[in-house]
């Protein structure tokens, strides 16, 4: 049995491929890069514009995990679209798709709620990750700088806005275990319930490196500015915007009913077991 994790060398789909063959389990390795060494795991070469090589990676698949990567909402929606034809024509066994946490609202039009539309209508048996934040955000260069070097955990929320936070791991952890669970189906909502407020990370962060650390609410442009030089000025726009959207709301915690907790027993890391774990 194999199974077929897409962007297996980066930040999603790597802890992925850890668990998955750490269980012993046969692991086919999408990557850009067909030189690329994915220790345990056989390497293809495939892109997300092409759905023939999606097709012929995904055929045979016990399980495919797939998420969109960081471009312009146009090209994301382009491969969600490919993705869900590749779906259609390889049928695998079941299928695993992580939002990222994109909007999956079928009036928002974006591209994850496209794909998760175009899954519900292929017929393979299919789960919906849905996280709200990552907190592997907290580490980029000039969030986690300033932590270390002014003491200011500086992020594009207000103080009092609480975020259901997960990690990599633990999005793993959910998606190893759907892979074993087919009878469950549908959306499966992944973070820190109750949800914990940016005052509560730099609380985690200041603990971890025996220091005060504060959260300092910055702006999506902030941000933006700080985001550009990382993923470029599209990817960047598009994430700024979003946080712009999200300043509207009350917070961004997750549904009990359909929570990892719930239909799993699994239970996201706290922000300073991360922080342990990942040895930050």
């Amino acid at each position: 049995m194999t199974y077929v994790i897409h962007g297996a060398t980066g930040a999603q789909g790597a802890p992925v491929v850890a668990a998955l063959t750490a269980a012993g389990k046969h692991v086919t390795a999408i990557t850009r890069n067909e030189r690329a060494v994915v220790g345990g795991a056989h390497v293809v070469a495939a892109g997300y514009s092409s759905v023939a090589d999606l097709a012929d990676a995904y055929r045979g698949a016990e399980g495919v995990f797939v998420h969109l990567p960081l471009a312009s909402e146009e090209e994301r929606r382009i491969f969600a679209g490919n993705i869900a034809a590749a779906v259609r024509e390889a049928r695998p066994a079941r299928v695993v798709f992580s939002t990222s946490g994109a909007p999956v609202d079928p009036a928002d039009g974006g591209a994850a709620a496209l794909l998760v539309a175009d899954l519900a209508d292929s017929g393979v048996s299919h789960a919906v990750v849905v996280p709200t934040q990552y907190l592997e955000n907290l580490l980029m260069p000039h969030v986690i700088g300033a932590v270390r070097e002014r003491g200011v955990l500086p992020y594009p929320m207000r103080p009092d806005f609480a975020v259901a936070w997960a990690s990599h791991l633990d999005i793993a952890d959910v998606v190893v275990a759907l892979f074993e669970r087919p009878d469950v189906t549908g959306v499966v909502e992944v973070g820190q319930d109750p949800a914990v407020t940016g005052p509560d990370l730099a609380e985690a962060f200041g603990a971890r490196y025996g220091r005060e650390v504060v959260f300092e609410s910055i702006t999506p442009e902030e941000f933006r500015v700080s985001l550009s030089p990382l993923i470029g000025e599209g990817a960047a726009a598009d994430v700024a915007s979003a946080y712009q959207a999200m300043s509207t709301m009350r917070d961004r915690s997750i549904a009990p009913a359909r929570s990892a907790q719930k239909l799993l027993d699994l239970t996201p890391r706290t922000t300073a077991q991360w922080l342990s774990d990942i040895d930050v």
